[in-house]
C-alpha cells in the first residue's frame, strides 16, 4: 500500500534524482538537434526536397530557415509548400531568419508582416532577426533605435503567437563610448518580449565568454547557434567537436541561459561533403553533449 508518507519520500527521492540530472533536462527535449539550413545553402539552391530528406536522415529533428523574401518566398517555394516537405520528413522549423532591414531602419512593416505570416504557416515558435547592416550600427543611438524597433516587432509577433529573437555576430560586441551594442540591446529590449539567439562562435570570436553572458543575463538566450571554430584559423568553422570551442562546459549552462532550441551551423571549411559534415556534428552532439 502506498501511504502518504511513502508517497512524500518517493516524490522527494524522484525530485532529488531529477535535480541531479544535467541542466539540459530542464529546458529542452534531449532528442532534439537542430540545423540552420544556411549550412546547406549550395545544396538547397539545387534541390530543396532532397536536401531536407538528407537533413532528416542525418539525425536532425528541427531546422531554422533563412532567405525568405516577399518575391521569392523560400527558395521559390511558398511557406505551405515548404511546410509539406518538412512534415514529410518529420522536421519542424522552430525558427527562421528573416531579414527585416526595411522595418529596422525605416519602420516599414511590409517585410515584417510577410515574415510573420510565413512563420505562422510553418508553425514556427520564433521569428529571428539575423543581421543589421553596417551603416545602421555605428554608435549608441543606432543601437538604441534598433532596440526600440525590436520591441515594436516583438509586440506584433506576440499578437500572432510568435516570439521575436535577435541573432548576433561579432560586431555587436564592439564598444561605443565604453558600452557594447549588445549590452544596449540586452538592456533596452523588453525581457518579456525579445529573446536572443546566441551564436557561440561569434561570441568567442569577439573575445567574449558565453557563460559570462548567461550569468549576467539569465534566461534571455532561448536559442543557440552551435558553431565550432577551426583550431588553426579562427576565421573558419569546422565540424562540431573538431574545433576549439569547449561545448561540454557551455552545455552545462543550458538552464541558466534559458536555451530551448539550438541549431548546428557551419558556414565554411567542410572536411569533405557538407552532408558528411553535418552527420559528424550531429553524431558528436548525440554522443558527447546530450
Amino acid at each position: 500500500m502506498i501511504t502518504r508518507r511513502n508517497f512524500i519520500i518517493n516524490t522527494s527521492l524522484a525530485t532529488t534524482a531529477v535535480l541531479a540530472l544535467p541542466s539540459l533536462a530542464f529546458t529542452m527535449d534531449k532528442k532534439e538537434i537542430g540545423l540552420q539550413l544556411y549550412t546547406l545553402r549550395d545544396e538547397i539552391a539545387k534541390d530543396v526536397k532532397s536536401t531536407l530528406e538528407k537533413v532528416a536522415a542525418a539525425g536532425f529533428t528541427t531546422v531554422e530557415t533563412y532567405g525568405f523574401s516577399i518575391k521569392d518566398q523560400f527558395w521559390g517555394l511558398s511557406p505551405m509548400e515548404l511546410k509539406k516537405i518538412l512534415d514529410a520528413n518529420k522536421l519542424k522549423a522552430v525558427s527562421g531568419h528573416y531579414n527585416l532591414g526595411s522595418f529596422l531602419y525605416d519602420g516599414n512593416t511590409a517585410e515584417l508582416i510577410a515574415a510573420i505570416e510565413a512563420a505562422k504557416i510553418l508553425k514556427s515558435e520564433f521569428l529571428t532577426i539575423p543581421w543589421v547592416d553596417e551603416p545602421f550600427r555605428k554608435n549608441i543611438q543606432d543601437y538604441k533605435k534598433i532596440a526600440a524597433r525590436l520591441n515594436e516587432a516583438a509586440k506584433l509577433c506576440a499578437n500572432s503567437g510568435l516570439k521575436l529573437a535577435y541573432h548576433n555576430h561579432d560586431f555587436e560586441f564592439q564598444k561605443h563610448d565604453g558600452i557594447t551594442g549588445y549590452e544596449i540591446l540586452l538592456k533596452e529590449t523588453d525581457k518579456n518580449l525579445v529573446c536572443f539567439e546566441l551564436d557561440l562562435y561569434w561570441v568567442v570570436r569577439s573575445g567574449n565568454d558565453p557563460i559570462e553572458l548567461f550569468r549576467d543575463n539569465p534566461g534571455r538566450f532561448k536559442m543557440w547557434h552551435v558553431k565550432d571554430m577551426d583550431k588553426i584559423d579562427q576565421a573558419l568553422n569546422t565540424e562540431i567537436g573538431s574545433g576549439s570551442l569547449d561545448f561540454k562546459t557551455i552545455f552545462k549552462e543550458v538552464k541558466q541561459s534559458g536555451m530551448k532550441h539550438f541549431f548546428v551551423e557551419q558556414e565554411n571549411n567542410f572536411a569533405g561533403d557538407s552532408f558528411e559534415s553535418i552527420k559528424t556534428s550531429c553524431s558528436f552532439i548525440l554522443k558527447e553533449l546530450l
